[in-house]
């Protein structure tokens, strides 16, 4: 075997195109910075959940990378394409649920569905047939007289009938008591994980993303402080506490990446810390303690 032939054989794949791609975004309400210089890549059939405390800006970031906010400066690209600047073709691959609902209410959920598949061309009658016999919607009961869930249901709906390629979902179950958030949210990724989708939904509920979201996203002071999946994350990431000295040479001796840190007083910190993947996380020993975390405690921790 020649050593050309060898190196293509152990090469790699290629990283897929990522289906959204966002450099160096900034935007301001004023005075405000709500996204500073954030950088953050979707890829296709990622499922994240972004976090983020109230008014972070979470919604904000949604709407810039959609093109409904228009962002200061950086990049933001969708399929390869300028979001300013996007195709038709490119618009019909996105399905998108605000957070407040943009339904017609004075029409009944035939009349808005018949409406929007106008629109697009890969619309699925089966899939939507399906899906308002299965969240039991009216199909001839005007849209205002449905409770609020049955809008967000009917919300979702629309956003899956045309089998978008990215779908952007903000806080897409708050309408929803905890079994119906468990039984939609299960519902919705079975939706999209056969199509290779990438979904990002924005919530504030925790154990809503520790049912269905693969990945993790914490938006932090206007920027992504960390994506990855959440086994990883759980598996990886630990609170180191003790004396400054101590803990610092844990760390050290371990490569632990630091990622937040805490002043405990009496020359004592608590640090919030991550190895790397596949690799043993340390113990507790002497002085310094060593605690594995919950989600909860990561989205404290990093969404400060």
């Amino acid at each position: 075997m020649t050593s050309a032939m060898s190196m293509t054989l152990n090469a790699k794949p290629p990283e897929p195109a990522p289906t959204a791609a966002l450099t160096g975004v900034h935007l301001a309400y004023g005075r405000q910075t709500v996204l500073d210089g954030l950088d953050w890549a979707l890829l296709p059939g990622q499922v994240v959940g972004l976090l983020g405390r109230n008014g972070s800006g979470k919604t904000t970031l949604l709407e810039a990378m959609l093109g409904l906010r228009e962002a200061e400066s950086g990049s933001i690209r969708l399929f390869g394409e300028t979001v300013a600047t996007l195709s038709d073709a490119a618009r019909a691959r996105i399905g998108y649920v605000p957070q407040q609902s943009d339904l017609f209410d004075w029409l009944t959920p035939t009349q808005m569905l018949d409406y929007f598949k106008s629109f697009y061309p890969r619309w699925n009658d089966a899939k939507v047939e399906g899906l308002l016999s299965k969240w039991n919607i009216a199909p001839g009961k005007t849209i205002a007289k449905l409770s609020g869930g049955e809008q967000q249901r009917l919300a979702i709906i629309r956003a899956l009938a045309h089998e978008p390629d990215l779908l952007v979902l903000d806080e897409p179950v708050a309408s929803l008591d905890p079994a119906g958030r468990r039984d939609f949210l299960r519902e919705l990724v079975d939706q999209v994980l056969n199509r290779g989708t990438t979904v990002v939904f924005s919530t504030h509920i925790l154990s809503d993303l520790e049912r269905v979201a693969f990945n993790i996203a914490f938006l932090s002071a206007g920027r992504i402080a960390l994506q990855a999946p959440l086994d990883e994350l759980m598996e990886t990431t630990c609170r180191v506490s003790g004396p400054v000295a101590a803990v610092q040479a844990l760390l050290q001796s371990r490569g632990l990446v630091e990622l937040r840190s805490t002043a405990l007083g009496g020359g004592r910190q608590q640090v919030l810390a991550r190895c790397a993947a596949n690799a043993e996380p340390p113990s507790s020993q002497g002085d310094v303690s060593v605690e594995a975390v919950t989600l909860e405690d990561l989205f404290l921790g990093l969404t400060q």
